[in-house]
């Protein structure tokens, strides 16, 4: 026993020892059971997206896979990458950064990418340009604009998408079937941003509707690439709730969230 401490204090140091070593295992076996889970959970959506695929006349490699890990924490991230996810979407920049903080030097994550999928004000910009693959989210020309100005300043060109607001609904963010036809002209002149394609969101709990959205989209990338007379390979669409409907219409990067990292989720 060290010089001046008293047999209490020595065992109730190691009543905390033991504590914090039972808290670990307990922790390490949560961990454990949640990336069992991440695993089993993966395999269930790539055979359900392969299904899709074959049911579409597609080969499941035009298809990516993105957890959208905007309600969980970097740690989530890790075991999600440790089962075999390498690209995830952020819906707010702050997060967005925490996220990449938190990441930067941890080597399993050497290969991840994120993307901004959420509505991106201008004011946060900045806080976007060089840190993600891909914007979901360019919804106004005003914010087409931002972006393009403050990436020629730091000599970035940011690849982007046009969001656009096929299904008409007032709650929903993002250019209508005819603005978009005008933004994608004018986004293509912009310097510092690269379009890719398009990405919409469809409204909740009707697959019938779903569909018709994702169809809408696709046949609005066609059209583009004619008028614009370049390929537009992206198409961002589907969601927890309709993705293989968006797989079977030609997605080709579904946002799939809740369903990834969710155990309590229910279709």
């Amino acid at each position: 026993m060290p010089k001046g401490v008293s047999g209490s204090e020595a065992g109730a140091r190691d009543v905390l020892r033991m504590m914090e070593g039972d808290l670990r295992q307990m922790l390490e076996a949560e961990a454990v059971a949640y990336r069992d889970f991440l695993a089993q959970r993966r395999a269930e959506l790539v055979s359900r997206i392969e299904d899709a695929c074959r049911r579409a006349g597609r080969s499941s490699s035009e298809v990516e896979l993105m957890a959208v890990s905007k309600t969980v924490g970097p740690d989530e991230v890790v075991l999600a990458r440790e089962v075999g996810y390498t690209a995830f979407g952020e819906n707010r920049p702050q997060e967005l950064k925490r996220k990449i903080s938190a990441l930067k030097d941890n080597p399993t994550c050497s290969d991840i990418t994120f993307d901004m999928i959420g509505n991106l004000q201008k004011n946060k910009v900045n806080q976007v340009l060089g840190q993600v693959r891909l914007v979901h989210s360019v919804s106004s020309m005003h914010l087409a604009e931002a972006l393009d100005s403050r990436s020629k300043t730091r000599g970035f060109v940011t690849s982007c998408l046009i969001e656009v607001n096929v299904s008409g609904e007032e709650s929903k963010s993002g250019f209508s079937v005819g603005e978009a036809r005008e933004a994608a002209r004018g986004i293509q002149e912009m310097e510092g941003l690269s379009l890719k394609g398009l990405m919409c969101m469809a409204p909740a709990y009707d697959l019938g509707v779903a569909r018709r959205s994702f169809s809408g989209l696709r046949d609005l990338k066609d059209e583009l690439e004619g008028s614009l007379g370049t390929e537009l390979p992206v198409l961002s669409c589907g969601m927890s709730g309709d993705f293989e409907v968006a797989v079977e219409e030609g997605s080709t990067i579904l946002r799939l969230g809740r369903i990834v990292f969710d155990q309590n989720f229910q279709e």
